[in-house]
């Protein structure tokens, strides 16, 4: 933390319509690599929530009745100081979270990268003229912000998962409030600060920091003043959420749990496979929403793909996030690595064999190697849960056909992957794949640009994209008459 160039990005409380809240009651933040305290954070309730509520619907009126044009010009110079500011962003992020630095100052620029996209699409926000039913009458079409926008967001993506929704939220002309992980505040909270900084107005962005997630979660899914609500995470908590918006009907969107394919078929690029397989599966060691779960290779090239594979897996290098040769940084904490070492034992004890890795790693306590299993079939526990950790569990499959029901046999999605260069299989095999996104010969699929979002119990909603404005927007008709 000394090591930040700029002190005033670590804050230790929320912030809530302008100003920073502290009080006596205080939780603490710690390196997940090696369990130092990193900082003591104010702990908000429900009470907070509440004024963070009020305050954003006090905000809204003055926000949305900005020129778009205004809007974006912030939006701008929050994307700017972002950016000025992403070494030291992504330290405090790496310290938090755990993950490699090279990969926190991507989430940076990628967190950012919405910031820029929204604040050009907030000055695209068009509605439509339709043709009248008789001459004397015009049919208006108008896309207004919903209002307040509530949201929580997740642990492993502690920056860019914020901003995303934040970005679109604020460019809409909605004003917002979010509760992030409790792991990782710190993140959420320098963001705050350069919001701030880039001049958004009192009231529009508030953070509220918090042990209470049900208290807070419940003020920010059932207050009356809140509009719409946007939860990244597991989908048991997205249900329950689901739930609580359901009396105010407020307007909802959920990105979900996965359980993402990785198809590689007999005529693929093996090597391409392989690097895509490791960006995939191995980022942020595993812990990724969108990263790859089942992993099918068909029989033909299985041994082929299994022999490029464990070399480049043995490669990577296990170490804190903050050393510059890390790849593979911490699980987020102890629940998370005892839920990695039981689905390894669960697949082994049903016959699976371990090809590489499957322990510990000495790096520290919650370091695990960059695991790979064989013989995995779609019976095990491993195939039907996210693992949330550096483990890649490879099965076989012989036809197409095969390939593509495995891979839909799922409650979930989000996002699939799959390799071949046979231009008709590939047309075939993503338009039978049951996914929201889905990467073709390619395993890093999100970016600004496109819209990013699952199906089934994946959930509903985009984020990004030219389609992004649309969970925070309402259509209004007007219909003038009289006109002749």
């Amino acid at each position: 933390m000394q090591q930040l160039k700029v002190g005033v990005l670590v804050k230790n409380a929320s912030f809530i319509n302008g100003n920073w809240l502290t009080n006596n009651t205080q939780f603490s933040v710690h390196n997940p690599s090696n369990q130092q305290l990193l900082a003591n954070i104010a702990d908000a309730g429900a009470a907070e929530a509440e004024q963070a509520v009020l305050a954003a619907d006090q905000a809204f009126a003055s926000w949305s009745a900005q020129p778009a044009s205004k809007r974006a010009e912030i939006l701008q110079r929050w994307y700017q100081l972002v950016m000025q500011h992403q070494d030291d962003l992504a330290r405090l992020l790496t310290l938090e979270q755990g993950k490699p630095l090279a990969e926190a100052k991507g989430e940076i620029a990628y967190g950012a990268s919405y910031m820029q996209w929204f604040a050009e699409e907030a000055k695209r926000l068009y509605g439509d003229t339709i043709p009248a039913p008789s001459a004397d009458k015009r049919i208006i079409v108008q896309r207004q912000p919903v209002g307040v926008v509530a949201a929580i967001t997740p642990w492993n993506f502690p920056n860019a998962m914020l901003a995303r929704k934040a970005a679109a939220a604020l460019a809409a002309g909605c004003t917002f409030v979010v509760k992030p992980a409790q792991q990782t505040p710190l993140s959420a909270l320098a963001l705050a600060e350069l919001a701030q900084q880039a001049g958004v107005p009192a009231g529009v962005f508030n953070v509220v920091v918090g042990t209470d997630a049900k208290a807070i979660g419940e003020v920010l899914t059932q207050h009356p003043k809140v509009a719409k609500f946007s939860f990244t995470g597991s989908t048991a908590v997205g249900k329950q959420l689901l739930k609580q918006c359901a009396n105010g009907v407020k307007r909802v969107s959920m990105e979900l749990g996965g359980n993402a394919p990785f198809i590689v078929f007999d005529d693929a690029d093996l090597d391409a496979a392989v690097q895509g397989l490791l960006a995939s599966k191995f980022r942020n060691a595993g812990q990724t929403c969108v990263c790859a779960n089942r992993i099918l290779v068909q029989s033909s090239v299985y041994q082929a793909f299994i022999d490029k594979l464990l070399p480049a897996v043995a490669k990577l290098t296990v170490a804190n996030g903050l050393s510059s040769n890390s790849q593979i940084g911490p699980l987020i904490d102890k629940k998370a690595i005892e839920k990695a070492e039981t689905l390894q034992q669960q697949a082994l004890d049903a016959g699976a064999t371990l090809l590489l890795g499957g322990k510990r790693d000495s790096s520290g306590e919650l370091f695990y190697q960059p695991t790979v299993l064989g013989n995995i079939n779609a019976d095990m526990a491993i195939t039907q849960q996210e693992i949330f950790g550096p483990i890649a569990a490879i099965q076989q499959f012989d036809t197409e056909q095969q390939a593509i029901t495995q891979a839909n046999n799922t409650e979930y999605g989000l996002a699939a992957y799959f390799y071949s260069r046979d231009i008709g299989r590939v047309f075939r095999v993503a338009q039978a794949l049951q996914y929201g996104m889905v990467g073709i010969n390619e395993g890093i699929i999100s970016n600004a640009a496109a819209p990013f979002g699952g199906v089934k119990q994946s959930g509903y909603g985009r984020e990004g994209s030219k389609y992004g404005l649309d969970d925070y927007t309402d259509i209004k008709y007007l219909c003038l008459g009289g006109l002749a």
